[in-house]
Order: structure tokens, then C-alpha cells, then sequence
């Protein structure tokens, strides 16, 4: 029998299969779909100190082969996450991984204490693809010293297990990982959606009312493996591979990058029940395959 468990830290998960934040809600809205005792663990969306409401619609546009979406990170804030979604979280069967995000490096580590405090919170996933406003408006995943800044802060702020989630939109992404790593990060997720657009032709307006977006789905899926392949060869920590993944043989393609987890996103709104038909189709693969422990797959690509 395969060995489908993922030790990330301290936190473990009972297969490698995690739901992407910002497509799974705070895991209530899908509770009459998915049995979440049949995957490693849910991210909630994106929590913020304040509560934010996002950008005004419409912020979702669908292309041939993904999504683009300028949802503007609209969250209850940190205090309504603790009272009013929480509790639900604390009784579900799987790992809570809380992802978090502000303004400044201050920002990120106070938040990072308060939510790495709270009773259920298994790991948080700080998304540094974020404006930095002291700096100018530049996003913190792009500049290595910056990266490198708001994870320390973060990690010397709380014990609980830290992911960092990357920006894809960077020339070197095995730069950013290596910094990342060496500031304390346990994991790394690769990577935020892309940067994109889309145009009306008639009107001659971009189809998002914020103008521009990021593409998600099966069309990010060969950028994103190339991505993670480049970060697992800068760094030794796990990386969690988000982007594109709509099945099990999906999975096995990230990890044989590198990866030693994989999150389901976009698909999840074509198919709610992805992430277990992903963690069911992962276990039969390996079984037929003669594969014991998922470290036989984790950066097994024969290159040439």
C-alpha cells in the first residue's frame, strides 16, 4: 500500500492534495460536495487585517482554457475569519492552511502572530504577491531582499508551519525560492496566477472592470511545472505546486517536477469533487506502479 503522507514542517497531511485559496471559499460552501476527509487539507482565502470588499464587477472572465479574474482579495478581515468562519474550520477533517497577506512587512508579522495563535489553524500560506505600499507599490514576491524581509518577519512572528506563495510574474523564480528558504520559510507555494488581459472588441474595454487580471487553469499548467522544476532545483524545502491542475495525472506531473504537494484551484469550480477524484486517481497510479512513498515521485524527471 502507497504511502500518500506529506510532512511539510510540522504539518502533516494525510495525501498531497490541497485546495487552492480564493476557489474553495472557507471550505462551508463546498461541504455538501466534497468529503474533505479524502484530502490532505483546504486554504481559505486570502485573510487581511481589515475586512476588504474587492473589485467592483465584472471581475471574472472565462477564456478558452482558463480564467481570468481581478477578484480584488475581498475577505471578512481577520476578526470575522475568528468568529464567524473558524469554528466551522476547526471540526473538518483535513489540515487548515490560512492564507494571508497585507501591506507591509509590520502587517504580514502581526498577522501572521495573531493567526498563527488561533485554536484550528494548522499552517498559514503568506501570499507575497501583494503591492508593497512603503515601497512604492512593488509587489514583494519580485524583489528577492523584500521576499526575504516579510518571510523572516513572518517566521519570527509564529510557530506554525509558514508557506510562502511566489509570484510567477519574476525572471528568475529559483532566485526568490533560495531567499525565501534561507529567511525560514518551511514550504513554498509556485505560484500566483499570471498576469493577463482581455479585450471586448466591440466596446474596446477590457472585459475586467480593474482592467487587467490573472490567468488561471489549464492554460498556466506547462508554465507553472516549469517554474516549480526551476524552484526545486534553488532550494531543498517542499514546494507546493498551484496552477492548472485538473487531474490526477496532473499531480503526478508536478511532483516528478518537484513538487511535493499540489493544489486543485480553478477546476474546482468545474468540478467540485477534483481534489478527491485527484487524491483517489494519485493513490491507484502509484499502486500499479509499484510506488511505496511518494518520495520515489518528488523531482523524479529524467532529463536529458
Amino acid at each position: 500500500m502507497t504511502d500518500l503522507s506529506v510532512q511539510i514542517g510540522d504539518l502533516s497531511l494525510r495525501n498531497p492534495i490541497l485546495t487552492a485559496s480564493g476557489t474553495f471559499g472557507y471550505a462551508s460552501e463546498y461541504e455538501t460536495m466534497v468529503d474533505f476527509s479524502k484530502i490532505g487539507g483546504v486554504i481559505t482565502k486570502g485573510i487581511s487585517p481589515e475586512p476588504r470588499l474587492g473589485n467592483p464587477q465584472p471581475r471574472i472572465w472565462e477564456t478558452e482554457s482558463g480564467l481570468i479574474n481581478a477578484i480584488g482579495l475581498d475577505n471578512v478581515g481577520v476578526k470575522d475569519f475568528e468568529l464567524s468562519k473558524l469554528d466551522y474550520l476547526r471540526e473538518i477533517n483535513c489540515a487548515v492552511v490560512v492564507n494571508f497577506f497585507a501591506e507591509s512587512t509590520e502587517g504580514y508579522a502581526t498577522l501572521a502572530h495573531t493567526l498563527g495563535a488561533m485554536v484550528g489553524v494548522d499552517a498559514l500560506e503568506a501570499n507575497i504577491s501583494c503591492p508593497n505600499v512603503k515601497s512604492g507599490g512593488r509587489e514583494f514576491g519580485v524583489d528577492p531582499a523584500a521576499a526575504a524581509d516579510v518571510t523572516r518577519a513572518s517566521r519570527e512572528a509564529t510557530n506554525c508551519p509558514l508557506i510562502v506563495k511566489l509570484s510567477p510574474d519574476v525572471s528568475n523564480i529559483g532566485e526568490i525560492a533560495s531567499a525565501v528558504a534561507d529567511a525560514g520559510a518551511d514550504a513554498i507555494t509556485v505560484a500566483n496566477s499570471i498576469p493577463a488581459m482581455a479585450i471586448d472588441i466591440d466596446s474596446r474595454r477590457p472585459r475586467l472592470s480593474f482592467g487587467r487580471g490573472g490567468l488561471t487553469g489549464p492554460a498556466v499548467r506547462p508554465i507553472v511545472t516549469r517554474l516549480v522544476y526551476e524552484s526545486a532545483q534553488a532550494t531543498n524545502i517542499p514546494i507546493i505546486a498551484s496552477g492548472g491542475a485538473s487531474s490526477w495525472r496532473d499531480v503526478v506531473e508536478f511532483m516528478l517536477a518537484g513538487a511535493s504537494a499540489v493544489q486543485a484551484g480553478t477546476v474546482n469550480f468545474v468540478n467540485p469533487r477534483a481534489s478527491v477524484e485527484m487524491a483517489e486517481g494519485l493513490e491507484t497510479y502509484c499502486r500499479q506502479n509499484g510506488i511505496n512513498s511518494l518520495e520515489q515521485l518528488v523531482g523524479a524527471v529524467n532529463m536529458p
